[in-house]
């Protein structure tokens, strides 16, 4: 198996990222929470896909596998506890305020989105590019949660050393928040 090439992204990287993320969330349970319209879906993930990824890739925390067929967008840890987006009252800003409300108060690294290009599947390269993320958080000596609505998702975070600290629901949908201790605790 050939390594994967694992780089930070640019604002250059936008829409190979922009891309997989479509094409990898078609039919996460989550992502289809927030957009149920099969006409729309393609137009509206592009959007979300971006807000997600610009301001990460200005601070530095999105990294790519192989020129985008993964992608790990990740925040890096702040004092300040996670603040929601404006509450809103539709599917997102549910979602937002619940798992937001269940992540810790103190210093961590936060995997946002990890996406993997169905073309590319099967080659470990989220995994990989994850792994960046992970290395990151571990020399700063850091935890680091996620949260899932997959739930064949959960085993493949345990496989890295992840472990649920919470399984919530916003309205039917399931949400597991994952974490992870730094290597020096491990």
């Amino acid at each position: 198996m050939t390594t994967p090439d694992i780089t930070l992204a640019t604002p250059a990287d936008r829409p190979s990222v922009v891309a997989t993320f479509v094409a990898a969330f078609e039919s996460d349970p989550a992502i289809r929470y927030f957009l149920p319209s099969p006409d729309t879906y393609e137009s509206e993930a592009a959007t979300m896909a971006a807000a997600l990824f610009d301001p990460r890739a200005a601070r530095g925390t999105v990294w790519l596998a192989n020129a985008g067929a993964a992608v790990a967008m990740w925040d890096a840890p702040t004092r300040a506890r996670h603040t929601p987006a404006p509450a809103t009252d539709d599917a997102w800003g549910r979602y937002q305020s619940t798992v937001h409300a269940a992540l810790p108060d103190f210093p961590h690294w936060y995997l946002g989105v990890l996406a993997t290009h169905p073309t590319s599947r099967g080659r470990r390269l989220g995994r990989a590019v994850m792994a960046a993320g992970l290395a990151r958080a571990d020399a700063d000596g850091l935890p680091s949660y996620l949260e899932t609505s997959n739930p064949a998702n959960v085993e493949v975070y345990r496989s890295v050393g992840f472990e649920v600290q919470h399984h919530l629901l916003v309205d039917a949908l399931p949400v597991w928040i994952m974490s992870r201790p730094p290597a020096t605790s491990r």
